[in-house]
């Protein structure tokens, strides 16, 4: 059990080759340390893997984590992640969903759950409070997402893989519901391991170290977020569909395969035209008090629409201007259980191979008749959806073109064109999971999409990416919606762009770099509660941890370090922190020489602020932030 509120105490693990199960040892240090969520599993694979490790080893360990604000009664906490090695990019991954399987494995009794070992046929993992059964899947075995659950008890909470993850696409995800787990691959682990499904039921519930002053703090946060510009109105109201069109005003919208930024047709698949034409309702994850999720109808049913991301990549950047079509295609890709961004993004990838003479996989720009059989392709590797399946670096790297596979690491970039948001660049470059928009740190955020700051400047954004990146960690860790760091801008500065106050803010930001660059390197310092950042009251209300706005910063770094060391010890070697030269080579305009990200010039600062030399992690900040230093070479990085 554990000294502090908000945890269950306990961590369940499970050994599908031999159909066993016990307690993983987890203590309130460990706690302490990593709070939760993708840092909790970090800590725990840095500390499994060894050199030589891959996706498809039988001791790859598969982590599902919660946090420890998860079921504690605070807004959009429903959060849980999945960690494992990727089979993308052979590094570190970690897929964050806001289904209800976190919720119901805490009421289990359980943070999180470690599955290793393989089983000989298709297996159904059930936990509940007192027992872990192994059943047959055989029956599932085959299933889209949607029967696949449904098949299944209503009263359990449900993660499946489709067809995608049983055929082990590299970009295969994990439902739950209606949410996915998609970034880099955890559904083809769990097809490796043969494991169709895992569901929970149990009763518990977590304590709270305050309950009564976290109900005051919490209907506090829920009313800053529901009045606040981004949170409060334009997500319910447009849902991530709204930045259609301020990304294509401000040549953020990647088209044609990262071509450019803008697209004529933008306003037949904004976010606008998708509440005028096709909404049917809103709905959101569990515990959400956002509910930016669209609802549209596809057969006759009521299913989840398109988030910004396949409006985009499945919009502009393939040269489609059907918004019903976008529609299908988002639910013929969850249904079949893969990762929209990198779907989406291969797809672009093997259009420009074929616009070149590279590879045919019969994919054209403008051309749309035959993307939903391409999904299906994919999916059950079968012809070209065979090539595709592996992903745009693997298809580069046999048929050519790496200067335009639009990826950093081997996953698949999402739809901002960083050449007009360079530190949105710098972040693609070095996140740690690859091409990830939110591990990125979310820059775009500050350079066009909410603040106006001087979106082609490289000055202050190594400062900025590694503050925001560490934030990011630790939100992600403690088990909340990252949407939740909305509010920490004042819903002012949004209403009143043009104000002085306003003005005055965008333009100090990026000459704020050697302020923001202390505060990255001595955090720890910060021991106080800054109220626009309620996450650490949060935690601390409910768990009795004390936890100011220093010590998260730190846990949020200590996170980030973890998974780059991890991802240094399977094999990452300096240099990995890039992006195809069409990014950094090629002018989005050819006559503004600054529309290119500088990533170059940008790295030696981010690698300043984080004290990394090349790219790693030196043992002295290993040191600082009591992570163990790795035994691999002898750690040239003293």
């Amino acid at each position: 059990m554990s000294k502090y509120d908000g945890y269950m105490g306990k961590v369940l693990f499970i050994d599908l080759s031999k159909k066993t199960f016990g307690e993983f040892p987890w203590s309130d240090e460990d706690r302490k340390r990593t709070l939760g969520g993708k840092i909790m599993a970090a800590d725990i694979l840095y500390h499994h893997i060894h050199p030589g490790m891959t996706a498809w080893d039988e001791d790859n360990w598969l982590v599902i984590s919660t946090g420890p604000l998860t079921g504690c009664g605070v807004p959009s906490s429903s959060r849980f992640n999945i960690s494992t090695i990727s089979p993308l990019t052979g590094v570190l991954t970690s897929s964050n969903s806001g289904g209800d399987f976190g919720l119901m494995l805490k009421r289990c009794g359980y943070d999180a759950a470690i599955i290793s070992g393989k089983a000989s046929s298709p297996t159904r993992i059930h936990i509940t409070e007192d027992d872990v059964q192994f059943l047959d899947a055989t029956d599932l075995w085959g299933l889209e997402c949607t029967p696949a659950q449904e098949a299944l008890p209503k009263e359990f909470a449900k993660l499946v893989i489709g067809p995608a993850g049983e055929n082990k696409v590299l970009y295969s995800a994990v439902l739950s519901g209606e949410r996915c787990s998609g970034r880099g691959g955890v559904g083809a682990v769990f097809g490796d391991k043969m494991l169709k499904a895992v569901t929970a039921k149990g009763f518990k519930h977590p304590s709270v170290y305050d309950k009564g002053e976290l109900v005051k703090l919490c209907r506090k946060w829920t009313n800053k977020m529901r009045n606040h510009a981004i949170s409060g109105r334009q997500l319910p109201k447009l849902g991530t569909a709204g930045l259609v069109s301020p990304m294509e005003a401000r040549g953020l919208l990647a088209t044609k395969n990262f071509s450019d930024g803008h697209f004529e047709d933008f306003d037949m698949v904004s976010g606008e035209t998708l509440s005028e034409t096709k909404l049917l309702r809103n709905s959101g994850c569990t515990t959400c008090v956002m509910q930016c999720t669209r609802r549209c109808e596809v057969d006759g049913k009521d299913v989840k629409g398109p988030e910004l991301e396949i409006l985009g990549l499945m919009g502009p950047n393939i040269l489609n201007n059907d918004l019903q079509k976008i529609i299908e295609w988002n639910y013929e890709i969850d249904e079949m259980g893969m990762d929209a961004i990198s779907t989406a993004g291969t797809i672009a990838f093997a259009m420009e191979l074929n616009e070149k003479g590279l590879y045919d996989s019969g994919l054209q720009f403008g051309k749309n008749d035959n993307i939903s059989q391409m999904i299906s392709d994919i999916a059950h590797r079968k012809g070209a959806g065979d090539e595709l399946a592996n992903g745009s670096r693997k298809m580069a790297e046999k048929f050519g073109g790496m200067d335009f596979a639009i990826q950093s690491k081997g996953m698949e970039l999402s739809a901002y064109e960083p050449r007009r948001a360079v530190g949105q660049g710098l972040g693609y470059a070095t996140s740690n999971r690859g091409g990830c928009h939110l591990n990125a740190g979310y820059l775009v955020f500050i350079e066009g999409l909410g603040l106006d700051i001087d979106n082609l400047t490289p000055n202050g954004k190594g400062a900025l990416c590694v503050m925001f990146q560490n934030l990011m960690e630790a939100i992600s860790a403690a088990g909340v919606c990252l949407f939740t760091s909305y509010p920490i801008f004042p819903s002012y500065v949004f209403d009143h762009p043009n104000a002085p106050i306003t003005k005055v803010v965008t333009w100090a930001m990026p000459h704020l770099g050697p302020i923001i660059k202390l505060m990255n390197q001595h955090g720890n310092v910060l021991q106080l509660y800054i109220p626009l950042i309620p996450h650490t009251k949060a935690i601390e209300l409910a768990t009795g941890m004390r936890m100011k706005l220093g010590t998260y910063l730190t846990i949020g770094e200590r996170g980030w370090n973890t998974e780059r060391v991890a991802n240094m010890v399977l094999g990452q070697k300096p240099g990995a922190d890039t992006l195809p030269k069409k990014l950094t080579d090629t002018c989005q305009d050819p006559s503004d020489e600054r529309t290119k990200v500088p990533l170059d010039e940008m790295l030696k600062s981010f690698y300043a602020n984080r004290q990394w030399v090349n790219g790693a992690p030196t043992a002295k900040v290993l040191k600082r932030l009591k992570i163990d230093i790795p035994d691999v070479d002898a750690y040239p990085y003293a």
